[in-house]
């Protein structure tokens, strides 16, 4: 590897974990607001807020180069799987 060392990846894999456990858990919830009554406003205010705080840390990951960026990516994808796993209901 030419830019980062592996234990430093790893660091940002996990920072990609935790950020997409926040944002995948906080979009149950901001569903649970768009279909309540009288929680449009706040829906809206929450989406925004998900979306501008992820966006955020994939741009302070890029700020420190490609494999930063790649390792949260990857650890955001990593954690809808994980997220969606410990929502599902068994039937």
């Amino acid at each position: 590897m030419t830019g980062a060392p592996a234990a430093l990846l790893l660091l940002w894999l996990l920072f990609g974990i935790a950020t997409g456990i926040a944002h995948f858990a906080l979009l149950r919830w901001n569903a649970n607001l768009y279909v309540t009554d009288g929680g449009l406003l706040r829906a809206l205010a929450m989406q925004s807020l998900r979306m501008t705080t992820t966006t955020a840390l994939l741009a302070f990951a890029a700020w420190h180069g490609a494999l930063p960026l790649l390792a949260a990516a990857i650890g955001i994808m990593l954690a809808r799987v994980l997220v969606l796993r410990m929502m599902t209901v068994a039937p």
